[in-house]
C-alpha cells in the first residue's frame, strides 16, 4: 500500500509518509476549489458608503511541508524557533515569525497536557433541544401549470447548491414546472459535470414531488423555440441580489405566461432569505438538508475518506448516514482491536486562494512582488475591481484588515488553532485548493501540526483518478471530509463551503458538532499586536474572541436557512 492509503498510527510511521510524500502536500495545486462567487456589479460611491457603514457585509456583497517535527519538547527553545521562523531578509511567513515561534514552544511544551476541556465541545446551550423537522410538509402539491422554468446556475458546487434550492422554491412560488437545473461551464472552473454527476437525480425528483412538479427536459415543443428571441431569457444582471418574492410574482410571471418557458441564466442567490412564507422557508431547507443526496461514487469515495480519516475508530460518525448514505456501514470495516484509542480529527477550510486575495485588496507579507502579482490577476480577471482601484480611494489595505475583512492567512490559521489548545498530536484534515504562495505559504501548518492530511494524501491517485477535473466533484468530497469532522473551523465567514458545512452540522449534529467561527475583527485586532504581545496573553484573548462566537444562535431576520438552520421553519423544538 503506498503512503498516500495512510493515516498516521504513530510516529515512526508519520516519518514514512512525511518523506514519501511531503512534496505532495499542499503543492499549490490541490484540485478542489473552494467556494467562489463571481463579482456582483457595485457603483464606486456606493461601495465606499456601504464600505463605511457596514464593514465586512459590505466588502463581501461587492466581492460576492511538512517540515521536520519537533523531535523533544525540552530540546525546544524560544530562541531557536525564533531563528526557525525568522531567518532571512523577509521570513516567508510575514510579520508572524516571533508568533509562530513562540506557538511551537507553546506546542511543544504542552503536546502532554489536556486540552481544554470544551476544545471538542459545543458551549452547554440547549443545543439538543432542537430536532431537524424540515421534512414535515402542510400543503398539497403543486401543478405547476404556469409554465416551465429553466435555471444555469453559476459559480462552483457549493453555489450551485444555493441556486438549486432556490430554484425549487421559485418554482413552488412561481406555480411553475421546474426542469432539473444545469450548471455553467465556467473558464475558472472548467468542470461540465451536470447535476446527476454530483446528486442523485432520482431521488431528488421523486422526494420533492409533493412540493413541486419537476421533469428532466423541456417538452420538444418548447425545446425549438429561440428563447432569448422570445425574451425568455433572464440573467443575473436582470434580476437584483437577494430580491424578494414580489420581484418574482411582477417580473417572471407574465414571461411564463405569455411564452410558457423562462430560461433563468447565471441563476445563483437571487432570493431573498426574508421575507418569505413559513413553508417556503421550510421547502428551502427540505431541498438543502433532505432532498440534495450526493451521487453513489462521491458517497462511496467520501465513506472510504473518512474512514481513513477516522483510522481507529469502529463506529460511524452521526451525520456519515446523511452524507454518504448506505456507505456509512463501510466505515465499520477497519475497526481496530478495543486497545486502540480512537482518532478524531479537526477539519479547517483555507480560504486563501488568489482570487480570494485579490479581491480582498489586503496585503499579506509578501512585499512589492506580491501587490505587482495581484494587480495583474485584477488586470486580468478583476478588471471591474482593478478600474475601482485606480478611480476612487478606496480604504488602506491596514484599515481593511482593521476591520476583520481580509481573509486569515495560512499563519494566522495555525496561531488560532495553536492558541485555542489544539495539541501538536490533533489530526487535521484541510480542505482548500490552489493556496495562494503553495507549498511555501503551508510551511508553518505543517510544521506546528505534523499530523495534517488532505483527501489527495488519503486517497491515492487511481480512487481520485474518476474525479480529475471535475472540481465540483471533488469540492462534494472536501464538503463530507468537512461536516462530519469531530470539530470544524473555517477561516472566513464568506465562505459558501464553510456556510453549508457549519449549517448541515447544525442541521443533523444534536449539538455534539463544534464550530469554530472566529470574529475576524477582534482577531485582527489581536494579531497587529504580533511583535510585543506575549503568548499567554495572545491565548487568552483568542480564546475570549472566538468563544463569543462559538455558540450557536438562532437564525436572525435576513439570515441564510442554509448557515443559520435553528430556526422554526427547519427544526423543531423538541420542549
Amino acid at each position: 500500500m503506498s503512503s498516500n492509503h495512510l493515516l498516521i498510527e504513530s510516529d515512526k510511521e508519520h516519518e514514512t509518509l512525511d518523506r514519501s510524500s511531503a512534496s505532495n502536500f499542499f503543492s499549490g495545486s490541490l484540485s478542489t476549489p473552494s467556494s467562489r462567487q463571481s463579482s456582483p456589479r457595485m457603483e464606486p460611491s456606493r461601495f465606499l458608503k456601504k464600505m463605511k457603514r457596514k464593514g465586512e457585509k459590505a466588502w463581501l456583497q461587492y466581492h460576492g511541508r511538512k517540515t521536520n517535527a519537533f523531535v523533544n519538547s525540552s530540546s525546544v527553545s524560544v530562541k531557536k524557533e525564533l531563528k526557525k521562523f525568522g531567518k532571512g531578509k523577509r521570513s516567508q511567513y510575514g510579520v508572524y515569525g516571533r508568533m509562530l515561534a513562540l506557538a511551537a514552544h507553546a506546542l511543544a511544551e504542552g503536546q502532554n497536557k489536556r486540552e481544554p476541556k470544551d476544545l471538542w465541545r459545543e458551549p452547554v446551550v440547549p443545543a439538543s433541544a432542537w430536532m431537524p423537522c424540515a421534512d414535515q410538509r402542510n400543503w398539497e402539491p403543486s401543478g405547476g401549470n404556469n409554465g416551465y422554468i429553466l435555471v444555469t446556475a453559476n459559480g462552483g458546487m457549493n453555489q450551485q447548491r444555493v441556486a438549486i434550492c432556490n430554484a425549487v422554491v421559485l418554482a413552488r412560488l412561481l406555480n411553475a414546472t421546474l426542469v432539473v437545473p444545469k450548471f455553467m461551464y465556467s473558464s475558472v472552473w472548467r468542470d461540465v459535470s451536470q447535476f446527476s454527476d454530483i446528486y442523485q437525480e432520482e431521488h431528488f425528483i421523486n422526494y420533492l414531488t409533493p412540493d413541486i412538479r419537476m421533469v428532466k427536459e423541456l417538452p420538444n415543443k418548447l425545446q425549438s423555440l429561440d428563447l432569448e428571441a422570445i425574451g425568455s431569457v433572464v440573467t443575473d444582471v436582470d434580476i437584483p441580489k437577494e430580491s424578494k418574492p414580489s420581484f418574482y410574482l411582477k417580473n417572471i410571471i407574465p414571461i411564463l405566461l405569455r411564452n410558457g418557458v423562462v430560461h433563468l441564466l447565471g441563476f445563483g442567490n437571487r432570493l431573498a432569505f426574508d421575507p418569505i412564507p413559513f413553508q417556503l422557508q421550510r421547502l428551502r431547507c427540505r431541498c438543502n438538508f433532505h432532498a440534495l443526496q450526493f451521487a453513489p461514487k462521491i458517497q462511496e469515495t467520501g465513506a472510504l475518506l473518512l474512514r481513513r480519516l477516522r483510522k481507529h475508530e469502529g463506529h460511524s460518525g452521526p451525520l456519515d448516514h446523511y452524507l454518504v448514505g448506505p456507505y456509512a456501514d463501510s466505515i465499520m470495516k477497519e475497526k481496530r482491536g478495543q486497545s486502540a484509542k480512537a482518532s478524531r480529527y479537526l477539519a479547517i477550510h483555507l480560504r486563501f486562494e488568489i482570487d480570494m486575495v485579490a479581491h480582498s485588496l489586503c496585503e499579506f507579507g509578501g512585499g512589492e512582488e506580491e501587490r505587482q502579482e495581484l494587480e495583474k490577476y485584477r488586470e486580468i480577471h478583476l478588471p471591474a475591481l482593478a478600474h475601482l482601484k485606480k478611480t476612487t480611494k478606496l480604504p488602506s489595505p491596514a484599515e481593511i484588515r482593521s476591520e476583520g475583512l481580509c481573509p486569515l492567512t495560512p499563519e494566522e490559521a495555525v496561531l488560532m488553532l495553536a492558541a485555542l489548545g489544539f495539541n501538536r498530536k490533533t489530526h487535521v484534515f484541510v480542505a482548500g485548493a490552489q493556496i495562494y504562495g503553495g507549498t511555501r505559504r503551508l510551511g508553518a501548518l505543517n510544521s506546528l501540526y505534523p499530523y495534517l492530511v488532505t483527501k489527495e494524501n488519503l486517497l491515492s491517485a487511481t480512487e481520485l483518478e474518476p474525479f480529475k477535473n471535475f472540481s465540483s466533484q471533488l469540492a462534494a468530497l472536501d464538503f463530507i471530509g468537512c461536516t462530519a469532522a469531530n470539530a470544524f473551523a473555517m477561516t472566513d465567514s464568506g465562505s459558501q463551503l464553510s456556510s453549508l458545512v457549519s449549517g448541515y452540522r447544525i442541521y443533523y449534529g444534536g449539538g455534539k458538532m463544534p464550530t469554530i467561527r472566529p470574529n475576524k475583527r477582534r482577531l485582527a485586532a489581536i494579531f497587529v499586536k504580533n511583535s510585543t504581545i506575549e503568548w499567554k496573553v495572545f491565548e487568552q484573548r483568542v480564546r475570549k474572541a472566538v468563544r463569543q462566537t462559538k455558540h450557536i444562535q438562532s437564525r436572525s431576520k435576513g439570515r441564510s436557512v442554509y448557515r443559520y438552520p435553528r430556526c422554526k421553519e427547519c427544526m423543531c423544538p423538541t420542549d
